[in-house]
């Protein structure tokens, strides 16, 4: 097969999360460590740093990853979802893996993938793994897919566990409680392993505490530690300085275990994140006059934190290219979207993706104004057709509506 057929295959066999909601979704790790064993523990052979949290993972594993690598390390990197093409999953050193090493992995390792129907994130997480075992990496960043406890990533021993925070998001398949949730997140907290919690909260901060004790794990929180400076970042979103308070807590840890992290590596992994890891899709501007603003966030917590950054926007008119997933509570986030603004519904281009239609049904009734249309693209068209210089345009809602624009 070409990198193309293969990557068909696997969107098209294997059940995913992100295409098909929760019929993917495994609540062991099962057929996890059956792979690890056939694969022979690619997991071992590497260090790691476990990223999880409802928010703010995704920018705390690649300003982590591009501090390392502007300290000389030779750095894996495991994410998801991806915007454009699978292999932004899996880099090293901010370079994809090859379409060469996803096509032979695949068809080496077909008939076990068929025979114990494995996941798409399952078999993923293997590959990853052996990846970045065969090419010898100093130290991989590891970001949890969902969840914690039973996520495929959970099979590793880290030298350290971060968690950003903790918020109502996929609460069908996690609990709907804050508490709930935090003890399944806390589940990739592990004996005499420390753990860095982004955020203090008064709900989870207990769940997080019994944890650590349990498993011998020192914990600290890294809102309580002073930092001694904010450093700049190519990441503009105003959110962005909580995770930045995670990962200075992230380095001090890892500095205490022989990982060498100079000053200026410091700066320099803040300052250029995107070049180094390739991140796109965080308070991303596409073009001025009109300005295009892009974000995936996409539940309350991260949708506060950018709508608060918006609305300090200046602008005559403010559009919104606006797209969700259809198992999102849409009148969970209503109240912290504009209502002055001009809404371009559409549907991200996944199974589950929301109904144009039906998700402007939802905002006209609670007093939104806007129109529905075919496509992101559309909607984003149309958009541009309807503004000045002096507006600006935000596309968001759902990560897979951000990637079909960047």
């Amino acid at each position: 097969m070409t990198y193309q057929d293969t990557v068909n295959w696997m969107f098209r066999q294997l059940p995913m999360y992100q295409n098909q909601g929760k019929t993917a979704y495994k609540a062991n790790l099962d057929n996890t460590l059956q792979l690890a064993e056939y694969l022979k523990h690619p997991e071992n052979n590497f260090k790691s740093i476990h990223v999880a949290g409802t928010n703010g993972k995704g920018s705390t594993s690649h300003m982590l990853a591009s501090i390392l690598q502007e300290s000389g390390y030779k750095v894996g990197l495991y994410t998801s979802p991806h915007l454009k093409d699978f292999r932004e999953r899996i880099k090293i050193n901010g370079n994809e893996i090859s379409e060469d090493f996803v096509v032979k992995f695949i068809r080496n390792h077909q008939s076990f993938f068929e025979t114990h129907a494995l996941s798409f994130f399952e078999m993923t997480v293997g590959m990853a793994f052996d990846y970045f075992s065969k090419e010898k990496v100093d130290i991989a960043i590891v970001e949890v897919g969902m969840g914690g406890r039973l996520d495929s990533t959970n099979i590793i021993t880290p030298e350290l566990s971060v968690i950003t925070n903790i918020g109502l998001d996929h609460t069908q398949f996690l609990g709907t409680t804050l508490e709930v949730i935090a003890y399944e997140k806390g589940g990739i907290i592990k004996t005499n392993v420390p753990v860095v919690i982004g955020e203090t909260q008064p709900e989870t901060a207990p769940v997080f505490k019994k944890l650590a004790a349990q498993r011998d794990a020192d914990i600290f929180f890294a809102d309580q530690i002073e930092a001694l400076q904010d450093y700049n970042s190519d990441l503009k979103g105003a959110y962005q300085k909580k995770n930045k308070e995670t990962v200075l807590a992230a380095i001090h840890i890892i500095r205490e275990k022989s990982f060498e992290i100079s000053e200026e590596s410091l700066k320099n992994g803040f300052q250029f994140v995107i070049r180094n890891t390739g991140l796109n899709g965080r308070w991303q501007i596409l073009q001025e006059e009109p300005k295009i603003i892009c974000d995936t966030a996409h539940n309350a917590e991260g949708l506060k934190y950018t709508m608060d950054q918006l609305l300090e926007e200046r602008y005559v008119q403010l559009h919104m290219v606006f797209g969700v997933v259809n198992d999102k509570d849409v009148t969970s986030i209503l109240s912290l979207l504009p209502k002055h603004a001009i809404y371009y519904f559409c549907r991200p281009n996944i199974p589950r993706g929301l109904n144009a239609e039906e998700l402007h049904n939802i905002f006209v009734a609670n007093g939104f104004k806007g129109a529905a249309y075919g496509s992101v693209k559309d909607a984003l068209s149309a958009a541009k057709q309807c503004s000045t210089k002096l507006d600006v345009i935000y596309v968001g809602g759902s990560t897979f509506v951000v990637a079909e624009i960047i």
